[in-house]
């Protein structure tokens, strides 16, 4: 399943991985804001604070549909693609379903922690919220350098990897 003139895959670099957590973030706006609209129109919500749990629980489901289907169909979202990342599993095998939703439920690691923190210290603002949630996003990133496969937490929990992915060029063959 490698490319071709490959004999081991790498992992990506900090700033690849970052630059592509954050262009992610930029396209799942897009699919949150669908989901929210899907939800509200067919709950009739008319006041965000109404039925926001169901709301939640309903972003959370379509979020996993949408990792877990990219994952285990060709092991890259639209993010990854541009930033040649791909998730493989421990034997660079493509994910399966369960074991993507699986990385999908222990993804979840770049934010609890900061989450707790966050509501442990009474945290209000937005501001303030925020800044926790982007120091432990950047904590948790740097835990990668813990590892000698240079793998997140939750991928090594999850028997998956990212890896370098760049396809040879068409335009040469």
């Amino acid at each position: 399943m490698l490319p071709a003139g490959t004999t081991r895959l790498q992992a990506p670099g900090m700033r690849r991985r970052l630059a592509c957590f954050v262009y992610e973030g930029v396209l799942l706006f897009g699919v949150v804001m669908v989901a929210g609209l899907l939800y509200s129109t067919l709950t009739q919500q008319r006041h965000a604070l109404v039925g926001m749990h169901g709301m939640q629980a309903f972003v959370f489901c379509v979020l996993g549909l949408y990792f877990g289907w990219f994952w285990s169909h060709g092991g890259q979202t639209v993010a990854m693609k541009t930033w040649q990342i791909r998730v493989l599993d421990a034997h660079e095998r493509p994910v399966r379903p369960l074991r993507a939703l699986w990385r999908y439920l222990l993804s979840w690691l770049w934010f609890l922690p900061a989450l707790l923190y966050a509501q442990l210290a009474g945290l209000k603002t937005a501001a303030s919220i925020g800044a926790a949630l982007g120091i432990g996003v950047l904590l948790y990133a740097a835990l990668c350098w813990l590892s000698p496969s240079r793998q997140y937490l939750h991928d090594r929990l999850s028997g998956t990897q990212l890896v370098r992915w760049q396809l040879p060029n068409r335009a040469a063959a």
